[in-house]
């Protein structure tokens, strides 16, 4: 993905209150990814979870404006995480998994994992995630972690029909040409007849969607120079300023 020197705005700051409220104003989808965004990132992914003034946040906001959530966690691992929230959908595996799970991909993932397993198993601090159509190779427990990346890249990098997108302390590994958060995104937009999306994310593989620019307002959690996103959150906490914000304003 080609980079671009674009302005970035602190999208809580004043200049960026005509967004907001054009937002609120319009018939806007509301898009978020999970970790690191909705809830905090923590070293266990299992126990990972929004606080409760986030959660009551996203459900006030998803009783006002369509909201969706795109993961790269599988989509019963993020229903989960969700449940009595009230969005309007869910979508797992960085974009690929909005309902049911393709056979075929299941069954490359698992060949992946058979082929790199006992090339990684040894390495200590390194563990596979199998998210049905995806793997997810943490090494966020690695002492070496510059070490414990280049050998996971390096095996990869052989397998058949892989996409490999980068994360925190982590590799995804994902299907050649299956959809992406930036598809998903568009999909969604399209299908809830929405005019406007906001989506925010914190992680390569938000920048899919980050690169969107018809309509679409891209916020990264944290300020980082390569991203396509026009605007950023200071921090993840910010994101129940942001949620509290899109109420206010759409609450009479």
């Amino acid at each position: 993905m080609c980079w671009r020197k674009i302005n970035v705005t602190y999208l809580l700051s004043r200049d960026a209150s005509p967004v907001l409220k054009r937002l609120a104003e319009s018939r806007t989808l509301c898009a978020f990814d999970f970790d690191g965004t909705l809830a905090p990132i923590v070293d266990d992914p299992h126990s990972a979870g929004m606080r409760e003034v986030t959660r009551a946040l996203l459900a006030q906001l998803a009783g006002l404006y369509p909201c969706v959530i795109l993961s790269g966690r599988s989509r019963a691992d993020l229903l989960g995480k969700l449940r009595g929230v009230g969005i309007a959908q869910a979508i797992g595996n960085h974009g690929a998994e909005a309902d049911g799970v393709d056979g075929a991909a299941r069954r490359q993932v698992r060949r992946w994992k058979a082929e790199i397993g006992p090339q990684l198993g040894p390495l200590p601090g390194l563990w596979m995630e199998d998210k049905g159509i995806s793997l997810a190779v943490h090494y966020r427990k690695s002492t070496n972690k510059p070490e414990a990346r280049r050998r996971i890249l390096r095996a990869a990098e052989k397998l058949d029909e892989v996409r490999i997108v980068g994360g925190k302390q982590v590799v995804n590994l994902v299907i050649a040409g299956a959809p992406n958060k930036g598809n998903a995104l568009v999909s969604e937009k399209k299908r809830l007849g929405c005019d406007w999306a906001l989506y925010a994310g914190d992680d390569e593989n938000d920048e899919d969607a980050f690169a969107l620019n018809e309509n679409v307002v891209t916020v990264r959690v944290g300020r980082k120079r390569e991203s396509h996103a026009r605007y950023y959150l200071r921090a993840q906490s910010e994101i129940d300023l942001l949620l509290q914000r899109l109420v206010t304003l759409r609450t009479p």
